[in-house]
């Protein structure tokens, strides 16, 4: 027995990256934890890639999904109201640091105004006769470290200083998340992801766009002249991080409250053009490139930041867990999810 079992959890965008593996696999972890996942299926991205994801999760019994917007309070209170949810995990967010420069109010609707319903709906499950929600996790992200110079990047460090508006909506949840904490005495945990990537990942995510063009004899755009390292973290970890911390309400602060927020990275920074050769070299292996790809150097982009590097010293104290999987295993996996996906189904 494990304090998930018997559980019912809500999910948000459990038709996204992260979200439909997380829902796998406590599906697959748990016999008797229950997921309802909520997701909008908007065209951000290929609704198709969505729809691939879910298939797999409507094979399961005890999976339940509901077409809906985080932004439309009405849905969401019917959601809590008929499904009594547990535990609340939200992922439904607008993602992307460039999308954000052109396309603001997709980040305000969905990580503000959204973020601030499933807040509402958590703080009023504690309302007389309602079930409580006995933990509330959300994801953050390593973008909230913005233009910050010291490395690696730790839970302590300040971030005053965010490059993009969608930095700045993460920022804006944490420090919701902590104001409802005191305020109403919920538990909460934000999760701050490193890069995460993997199979049915995000197109608009640099390494399946670098694939994409790959695959089309396309040049790449590379920028900062390749200048740049990422904390890539693969999937399967990232699930694992939040399975961990689901499993454990966070303690008493000693502002006292439960509120904590932790970084989920590979904690090994890679320097983007090794990522490039890598990730050559795995689609080559499995036959979907026959040749090197052509690459174009550019200056930095606004919005993007030098380095991540996340410090998860607390992660591996309290959980006893540290992201592991190594960037050529998980660009090998990858890489063959999508010559099996793009170039044998379709």
């Amino acid at each position: 027995m494990t304090v998930l079992s018997g559980k019912t959890i809500l999910i948000t965008g459990a038709a996204g990256f992260i979200g439909s593996h997380l829902t796998k696999a406590l599906l697959t972890t748990y016999d008797t934890v229950k997921v309802i996942g909520i997701d909008s299926m908007n065209d951000y991205y290929e609704v198709t890639l969505k729809e691939y994801r879910l298939k797999e999760l409507h094979t399961k019994e005890r999976f339940v999904f509901v077409k809906g917007n985080i932004a439309d309070k009405e849905m969401v209170n019917q959601m809590f109201e008929r499904y009594e949810p547990n535990v609340v995990v939200n992922l439904a967010a607008q993602a992307g640091v460039r999308y954000s420069i052109t396309n603001p109010d997709a980040y305000i609707e969905s990580n503000l105004v959204g973020f601030f319903h499933i807040l509402e709906a958590v703080r009023h499950s504690y309302d007389t006769g309602n079930t409580p929600v006995e933990h509330f996790v959300y994801a953050s992200s390593s973008s909230v470290y913005g233009s910050n110079k010291k490395i690696p990047y730790s839970t302590n460090d300040k971030v005053d200083n965010p490059v993009s508006l969608y930095a700045a909506t993460k920022k804006s949840n944490e420090l919701m998340a902590h104001a409802y904490s005191k305020l109403y005495d919920l538990q909460t945990t934000g999760l701050r992801f490193f890069t995460v990537y993997g199979p049915a990942g995000r197109p608009d995510m640099a390494y399946f766009d670098f694939t994409n063009k790959m695959v089309q004899g396309q040049k790449i755009s590379i920028y900062n002249y390749g200048d740049m390292y990422r904390d890539f973290t693969y999937i399967d970890d990232i699930v694992t991080g939040i399975i961990r911390v689901l499993e454990k309400i966070p303690s008493v602060n000693e502002e006292g409250i439960k509120y904590k927020v932790y970084n989920i990275g590979n904690n090994k920074p890679e320097h983007l053009l090794h990522f490039v050769d890598t990730l050559e070299k795995c689609l080559m292996s499995e036959g979907i490139i026959h040749k090197p790809v052509r690459r174009e150097l550019l200056p930095m982009q606004p919005g993007d930041v030098y380095q991540t590097y996340a410090d998860v010293e607390d992660l591996v104290k309290e959980f006893g867990f540290k992201p592991g999987t190594s960037l050529e295993e998980g660009l090998r996996r990858f890489s063959k999810w999508y010559g099996e996906y793009y170039c044998k189904e379709k």
